[in-house]
């Protein structure tokens, strides 16, 4: 399988500990996210109310290839909720994962950080679709 470039396998496409709900918090990253490149997910709650996960709604560019096309309408990301705000879990797809990080930034955008073998890190910014 053809993988897709590094900046999007780190960040899109590499399930935790169940933590407890955190009080106060007041959004969750739900709807359409889209980074610069065109690479889209959906988010959404997901598992006991403190999991997020995400499907993989578009590839853009050379990460469209044929096999990577294959995850779009997929889901590919599942995170546990370890703070106000950010999840941790791992971006999954083809046999292939990374520790991911999601962050919600502000209500419209989230960040994506994808690590292979701890030390291989890339983080990308999706901001929300209208």
């Amino acid at each position: 399988m053809r993988i897709l470039k590094p900046s999007l396998v780190a960040a899109a496409l590499c399930a935790s500990i169940a933590m407890p709900t955190f009080a106060g918090d007041e959004t969750v990253p739900s709807g359409t996210f889209v980074d610069e490149y065109g690479t889209s997910f959906e988010f959404q709650p997901c598992g006991a109310g403190t999991a997020l996960c995400a499907v993989l709604t578009n590839l853009e560019g050379a990460s469209a290839t044929e096999d990577n096309l294959a995850f779009v309408g997929k889901q590919v990301i599942e995170a546990e909720q370890i703070a106000p705000n950010a999840w941790k879990g791992s971006l999954a797809a083809g046999g292939m994962s990374a520790d991911a990080t999601i962050t919600q930034i502000d209500p419209n955008t989230v960040t994506i950080q994808g690590c292979r073998a701890a030390i291989l890190c890339k983080t990308l910014s999706y901001n929300k679709a209208s």
